[in-house]
């Protein structure tokens, strides 16, 4: 017998309740675990993706570290031994660390500049390797915290410039010099820092940038200027 305070119209019988949906599964973690479930690619650590030996060498979303200074040789040079960390200017640093270095090993300069031509032609091999390990575990193309570049490239300067009495004020116009061609990148120096986007064009922007170097100083000594 139909109640007929529940039938509907006519004597219909009631529709039955409809089951309740099933409570929705929660999210799978993913391969990346918990913590990085449901976010966007773009919002995860860059380091994510690397290889787990690379990972933990690798930085944070901050940059190059301490850590990061010591975890590989490469890393150790690229970072001009840890002066690409000072601020401000990390360029000018290297460049002092290189004048520093020089002096402590050839106090009187260059007096064998073939041999010095040799040693800064090794060390441009071993800092473009550097520089392109280091940049790529950085994820950027040219980092400001690789120094090796401003290293290298005033070692050519300081190899080039004449020894004797002057030698310490030769070596300070062409710290200056050298800085100011390194900042300002007059042609080509811009165009092969925009361009070249590898550890090649890493180092060869500070190259040109010390050929200008010298180009000014030659022509200081041949116009009888110092």
């Amino acid at each position: 017998m139909v109640d007929p305070e529940t039938a509907g119209p006519a004597g219909a019988q009631p529709a039955e309740e409809a089951p309740a949906a099933p409570a929705t599964a929660p999210p799978s973690p993913g391969p990346l675990g918990p913590a990085s479930a449901g976010r966007p690619a773009s919002a995860r650590n860059r380091n994510e993706d690397l290889p787990a030996e690379a990972r933990r060498s690798a930085p944070g979303e901050g940059g190059a570290n301490l850590r990061f200074l010591v975890a590989h040789p490469s890393h150790f040079l690229a970072l001009g031994l840890g002066s690409g960390l000072l601020r401000p200017g990390p360029g000018t640093w290297g460049t002092l660390l290189a004048w520093l270095l020089f002096a402590a090993i050839a106090p009187d300069g260059a007096t064998d500049p073939a041999t010095a031509l040799i040693v800064v032609a090794v060390a441009l091999i071993i800092g473009t390797w550097a520089a392109g390990r280091a940049a790529a575990m950085l994820g950027e193309a040219d980092p400001s915290t690789i120094v090796v570049d401003e290293i290298v490239a005033f070692w050519l300067v300081l190899v080039m410039l004449p020894v004797g009495a002057h030698l310490l004020r030769w070596q300070a116009v062409a710290f200056l010099l050298f800085r100011f061609f390194d900042i300002v990148k007059p042609p080509p120096i811009r165009q092969i820092d925009r361009r070249w986007k590898n550890a090649a064009g890493v180092m060869a922007d500070d190259i040109v940038a010390a050929l200008y170097c010298l180009l000014v100083i030659a022509l200081a000594v041949r116009l009888g200027l110092w």
